[in-house]
């Protein structure tokens, strides 16, 4: 019997040992390809080298480096600013001249301080400098997500039965090359009008269903803090609301952003919901954990919304490095969003099959805090719809036919 037992244990011991060795192997190819990801956290000596070189354009110090008011006033909107700091080619310049002339940006100078010039295909300056292909798009739509079509209010985008969305202003830190509301941009910085924004509160106050409300632009936190005080002020006073949001890019573009006095502000209206938006591991960068880590004191509970975006982030390996870096820094993976067919931005739209390989590997192979939920926004204003790997083959009164994250098919009783 002792022998028996004996022989039990060495063939527990022998099949464990087997099985750690084979998720090993699972693990070890990402393991070898994620130390050629660059993130944002390792990248100081040449984030300190990019930003020496801004201030000495600008005649600027430390002190107004972490001035937010500061990098807003000296975003970078020109060729002649942008080729005096860093050297492009002649080419390159017309090119994003001509872009400029119907699709406006602009770029902080922190952001611009990420952005490897040496390289064509940095995934930093891709999101934020404009591409020539920016005017070859015949197929893209201005307002792909029908967001005229669902606007019941001033200032108000409803899609939803029991949460909305109040646009309160067109300004950011940097203008995405992939923005979905570049429509909105214009030729200059606009918040929306108090008036506006009186109405929109009165619609919430009127519907008792809403009990979640998105304050989002633009960039919400570009607001000035007393018109933040506000706005969160009377939302927090209606009673049916029970929770608020802001949609920011502040923490990735404008980190400074998250002052003492703006985190006064919002830790006075709990609970605060903020969604940002990291594309990329080199945007996790330490003063991205800085303002992460303050918002957080605040109360705020972080989440992220990355764009699946090709050339800068439709590859597992990018995703997953990015996923894990943001969950160093206590952002969690929220979604993936499909990039949006907004005109000018196609050469940015990834095959869905992209999307679905992701999550394939994503899946088992890393923690659930690391997997977001893959989304496809429906068109014209059809909301968001989840798109995922197929795990359920079939389903009947007896039983379920389940494929496992390591494609192996099992059958699982169903009790009725």
């Amino acid at each position: 019997m002792a022998i028996e037992l004996l022989k039990g244990k060495f063939n527990f011991e022998h099949h464990s040992q087997y099985r750690a060795e084979e998720l090993r192997k699972k693990i070890e190819p990402y393991l070898q390809k994620s130390k050629e990801i660059p993130s944002g956290l390792d990248l100081t000596e040449f984030y300190s080298l990019q930003k020496e070189k801004i201030l000495h354009y600008f005649q600027a110090t430390e002190k107004d480096w972490e001035n937010w008011r500061w990098q807003i006033k000296n975003r970078i909107t020109s060729v002649h600013t942008l080729s005096s700091i860093f050297p492009l080619t002649n080419q390159r310049l017309r090119e994003i001249e001509e872009v400029g002339k119907i699709y406006r940006w602009a770029v902080s100078p922190y952001y611009l301080c990420l952005m490897d010039f040496e390289n064509p295909e940095d995934p930093i300056t891709l999101q934020g400098i404009p591409k020539i292909e920016e005017l070859y798009d015949e197929y893209g739509e201005e307002d792909p997500m029908g967001e005229a079509l669902t606007s019941p209010a001033p200032g108000i985008t409803r899609r939803y039965p029991d949460r909305l969305i109040i646009n309160v202003t067109n300004r950011c830190a940097m203008y995405c090359r992939h923005c979905q509301r570049r429509r909105n941009i214009g030729e200059i910085d606009r918040h929306q009008k108090k008036e506006c924004l009186m109405a929109a509160l009165d619609y919430i106050r009127a519907n008792s269903e809403i009990r979640d409300v998105l304050i989002t632009g633009g960039d919400a936190l570009l607001l000035s803090d007393n018109m933040l005080d506000w706005i969160l002020g009377e939302i927090h006073k209606i009673p049916h609301v029970e929770i608020k949001r802001l949609g920011t890019r502040v923490p990735v573009t404008l980190p400074m952003r998250i002052t003492d006095n703006l985190l006064k502000i919002l830790a006075k209206y709990p609970p605060i919901y903020i969604n940002t938006q990291f594309n990329h591991p080199k945007e996790v960068t330490h003063e991205a954990k800085k303002a992460a880590d303050r918002l957080i004191s605040a109360g705020i509970v972080l989440g992220n919304q990355a764009v699946l975006l090709k050339g800068i982030n439709n590859d597992p390996d990018v995703m997953k490095k990015l996923n894990h870096e943001l969950l160093k820094i206590r952002v969690r993976p929220y979604y993936i969003f499909h990039a949006k067919n907004v005109k000018g931005t196609r050469h940015f739209i990834p095959p869905i099959q992209d999307g679905l390989n992701i999550m394939e590997n994503l899946r088992g192979y890393t923690s659930g805090l690391a997997v977001p939920t893959y989304i496809i926004n429906a068109p014209k204003g059809g909301g968001k719809t989840p798109i995922l790997p197929q795990y359920l083959l079939s389903l009947d009164e007896e039983k379920a036919i389940l494929r496992t994250w390591e494609r192996k098919i099992i059958s699982y009783e169903n009790v009725m």
